[in-house]
């Protein structure tokens, strides 16, 4: 039996909306980054972009679990001498709470030349309009936190 590898051409890419309302960040963005890498595909293959499209709402209504909201810094740097900047959780959600959700799918895929293409199929919007209607997307249904 050979191993099937799967082409570039023969894929079929499907458009996913994900409402982010009371979503925890951490377990949304692993949901996120099996999508965009294709890891719930049977042809999934680690070396080709099998991916799908996914399109966040609601991202300034993302929960994080424990202190993290007064606690949870992000850091970067400018490249200049003494450029450390840090932004809280806190301000980050009330002035850019796309670039949470980025960030946080972002280091969940590979880092290299295929994580860059599979991050771009990306999109995230802070509230509940988007631009896609014309892709008609598909709502993904998450679990809710304590549903049982």
């Amino acid at each position: 039996m050979k191993t099937y590898s799967a082409k570039p051409l023969e894929l079929e890419r499907t458009w996913w909306i994900i409402d982010a309302e009371g979503q925890t960040l951490g377990r949304l963005a692993t949901v996120i980054a099996n999508l965009l890498r294709g890891k719930h595909k049977p042809q999934f293959t680690p070396n080709v972009d099998t991916g799908d499209f996914v399109i966040v709402i609601n991202a300034e209504k993302v929960k994080v679990s424990g202190n993290k909201y007064n606690a949870k810094l992000y850091r970067r740097h400018t490249s200049y001498p003494g450029g450390l900047r840090t932004v809280a959780f806190r301000d980050m959600q009330d002035n850019r709470p796309e670039k949470i959700i980025e960030i946080a799918v972002k280091g969940m895929l590979p880092h290299n030349t295929l994580g860059r293409q599979q991050f771009n199929k990306l999109n995230v919007y802070a509230g509940a309009l988007h631009p896609h209607a014309a892709q008609k997307p598909v709502a993904f249904a998450l679990e809710t936190e304590g549903a049982e």
